[in-house]
């Protein structure tokens, strides 16, 4: 079916919102000031031109099918845009740039500095999506992502270079004292990264591999793995200067005042060509703020 022409009627589109706000085909019809039959004839023609249904009967009401879950979504968020633009429409406001982070770096990096990269009086408006695997670059202007950089398709330029430094609460780190052996620190649980590599690197800075362990803990995000040393739950990995600022509340005391390099790094991450002017402002500010 050809989505991109006779696409349905505005007021089509008006009673599928009636009727999934309403519950029921005569609460949209009295919301819109239209026969019960208008709304049915209305929403089986976004019907017929989706190509699913979008509502399952049941007793005197509707409600959304997945699908129309679905589909609503895309008509609220679509019908939000077109409000936005109108009510921007003959004025100048910041420049948008669409950034896709995971939420981690949301987190620990990005809201401490928002303002800043969004400019003093503000010339950037920064709209966060957060995504915790890949990123559609064709839907977003810029995305930051972890790894060793080495993606096909993409420019990837990394943000800034890390060490790993091992952390603990402060109980643990005063048992434990100032660099202690490996042997010392592998008689507690580690606490991992949705990968391994950092313990592993660290490990091999000292001579030793890595053993498998079923006492160790792995959690998908950086600000988790320190929260849940910050619990006394294990040793965590501190990637500096990342998660930096998890050390100046004291729930977190830095066993070793240096590490080995982390072979990962953030990156940023956009499609070859050239990037418009406040995408590249944004990468200026994002090198400066480090």
């Amino acid at each position: 079916m050809d989505h991109t022409s006779n696409l349905p009627p505005l007021d089509a589109l008006q009673a599928v919102l009636a009727a999934q706000r309403g519950g029921s085909f005569s609460a949209a019809a009295e919301a819109l000031g239209i026969t019960h039959g208008a709304v049915s004839r209305r929403v089986a023609a976004v019907e017929r031109w989706h190509g699913a249904p979008l509502f399952e009967r049941h007793g005197r009401g509707v409600r959304l099918s997945v699908e129309g879950q679905r589909f609503v979504a895309l008509v609220e968020r679509a019908l939000a845009m077109l409000a936005e633009t109108a009510g921007t429409r003959g004025r100048r406001g910041p420049e948008a740039v669409r950034l896709s982070i995971v939420p981690s770096f949301a987190r620990l990096w990005l809201l401490p500095r928002l303002q800043r990269l969004e400019g003093d009086p503000p010339d950037l408006r920064i709209e966060i999506e957060q995504e915790q695997r890949f990123a559609d670059l064709g839907r977003v202007d810029l995305a930051l992502r972890y790894g060793r950089g080495n993606w096909e398709g993409v420019v990837a330029e990394p943000l800034f270079d890390e060490t790993l430094i091992p952390v603990a609460a402060p109980e643990i780190a005063a048992r434990l004292g100032r660099a202690p052996s490996p042997d010392r620190l592998l008689a507690l649980p580690l606490i991992h990264e949705a990968y391994e590599d950092g313990w592993r690197t660290w490990l091999a800075s000292h001579g030793r591999p890595l053993p498998a362990r079923p006492q160790d803990r792995r959690l998908e995000d950086h600000d988790l793995v320190l929260q849940a040393a910050a619990l006394g739950l294990g040793i965590a990995l501190l990637r500096r200067p990342y998660g930096e600022a998890r050390l100046a509340d004291g729930r977190l005391v830095a066993l070793y005042d240096t590490g080995p390099a982390n072979h990962l790094r953030f990156h940023l991450v956009t499609l070859p060509g050239r990037r418009r002017p406040a995408v590249e402002r944004l990468i200026r500010r994002m090198r400066e703020a480090v």
